[in-house]
């Protein structure tokens, strides 16, 4: 529901899902081959940890913001320097951390 929910505010702001996933192994393969500008990753998918996600998007060079009900003391500790939205969040919010992740990627 919660991804659901991300999808039509990305939408709202103008952005197109290029995919979505509801599990570590599906989210792996989807960072491995999808075209995308942008990813944002929930720091927990049913119990696990997105660290093999992030990595093969940071192997990709691709941006990514973290999601999580944990603060940034919950992001994994090697991308504790990434952007990260505090959930529940709004509209306003997620706008604001997409511009600032993507204006440090790359062209």
């Amino acid at each position: 529901m919660i991804r659901m929910m991300v999808a039509d505010m990305l939408e709202e702001l103008g952005h197109s899902v290029a995919a979505e996933a509801g599990e570590i192994g599906e989210a792996v393969k989807l960072a491995q081959s999808t075209e995308f500008d942008l990813a944002i990753l929930d720091v927990n998918v049913n119990g696990k940890v997105i660290t093999p996600v992030a990595e093969l998007i940071n192997a990709r060079n691709r941006p990514f913001i973290f999601a999580t009900g944990y603060g940034s003391s919950g992001l994994p500790p090697e991308y504790r320097d990434r952007p990260a939205l505090q959930k529940p969040f709004q509209l306003e919010t997620l706008a604001q951390v997409i511009f600032n992740a993507m204006k440090g990627a790359p062209v």
